[in-house]
């Protein structure tokens, strides 16, 4: 049957006000902004430890979404916020790993725009099962009433590296020498720096003041002077300490996120090494510990939308579910799954960290 003229123009106009309905459902839409030809290549700075985040397929995918590319370069922490050799480069925006990071961003004269955290993990220590059992026997490991996690006594731990005992009085057979605990340079990596203001807290038995630093800065740094060789990204140390075992690390300083990110990257490898012989990695948690905060720091405008992007309920599932991160405010997602019993829903006891003065003041001391 032909066509008429009027039944033709009034199909056409349908058509095209299915069509303009469907463009501003689109563009009103930020997470589809991209779909819509517009995009932004963003340059700036990240801590090693969101690499693999930002690297997800299916994270470039929902960035794409938002009409984003990002240029993220590693660096450490410390260094992306006071290294003139890294702000010279004009980052459009610094995501470091910790909140304390956007003071420090200030008084080296960035000029933020917004700044926001967008993910949270806590400090941890990733040791062996060998360690974990003799420290349970000498009293230095329990496990929480909630959540069933290992609990370490930090405190004490570093009493007894200070009085230079041996692993064997430490309860460890398996391990020779003296006790040692190993973390990034707190002059570079904000691991290293956040361990660095918890010992310091715990040395002086509060949160640090500069008259507690005074007192206690001595014992801190003979702590870290005890390590040797500090690692400058929390990343490689992550990787040092599975590649190189119990023996080469025993008790290294991270993120909860990496040991998290790692299984959940290789399932099958994972059950592997549970089901192994050898000696399994373990997270303990520092009772108190410190929250390692990730502010977004935006510079440039272009970067609003980033933020906006990576606060968004799809950007935050993928952080938790595939990469461990939990979120703003250091909660997890209920039902959220657990790897074998080492990420709990809560952390019971978390410390503030001394303010950006005392830590500056206490990383001075630290790069003598």
């Amino acid at each position: 049957m032909a066509l008429s003229r009027r039944a033709f123009g009034l199909g056409l106009l349908a058509a095209a006000a299915a069509g303009t309905g469907s463009y501003l459902t689109v563009k009103d839409r930020p997470e589809f902004r991209g779909y819509l030809g517009n995009r932004a290549h963003l340059f700036g700075f990240i801590g090693g430890e969101k690499q693999a985040f930002l690297a997800d397929p299916d994270v470039v995918h929902a960035l794409g979404g938002y009409g984003l590319e990002l240029g993220a370069r590693v660096a450490g922490s410390v260094e992306m916020v006071r290294e003139p050799a890294l702000l010279t480069q004009k980052p459009q925006f610094l995501w470091p790993s910790s909140s304390i990071m956007v003071d420090l961003a200030r008084k080296s004269g960035v000029a933020i725009r917004n700044d926001q955290v967008v993910l949270n993990s806590p400090i941890v220590i990733y040791t062996w099962g060998p360690v974990v059992e003799g420290l349970k026997k000498s009293g230095l490991v329990t496990v929480a009433a909630r959540g069933g996690y290992n609990q370490l006594d930090l405190k004490a731990l570093l009493d007894a590296i200070l009085a230079g005992k041996n692993w064997s009085d430490l309860g460890i057979s398996e391990l020779y020498g003296r006790a040692r605990i190993v973390s990034t340079d707190p002059n570079r990596s904000n691991s290293g720096f956040m361990f660095a203001g918890l010992t310091l807290s715990l040395m002086s038995g509060d949160v640090a003041t500069q008259e507690l630093l005074a007192r206690h800065g001595e014992e801190a740094k003979s702590i870290f002077r005890s390590m040797g060789l500090k690692s400058s990204s929390s990343g490689k140390l992550f990787d040092q300490y599975i590649a190189g075992g119990l023996g080469a690390e025993p008790m290294a300083v991270g993120y909860e996120n990496q040991l998290v990110e790692w299984a959940l990257a290789d399932p099958a490898r994972w059950q592997r090494v549970q089901a192994g012989a050898g000696a399994k990695p373990e997270i303990l948690y520092p009772r108190p510990t410190v929250y390692s905060a990730h502010p977004l720091i935006v510079i440039d405008p272009t970067v609003d939308p980033l933020l906006e992007a990576l606060t968004s309920p799809k950007l935050q599932e993928l952080a938790w579910s595939k990469h461990g991160f939990r979120g703003p405010l250091g909660t997890v997602a209920a039902g959220s799954d657990t790897i074998a019993g080492v990420r709990p829903a809560e952390i019971e006891a978390v410390l503030p960290m001394p303010s950006a003065d005392v830590m500056l003041a206490l990383l001075s001391q630290l790069e003598v």
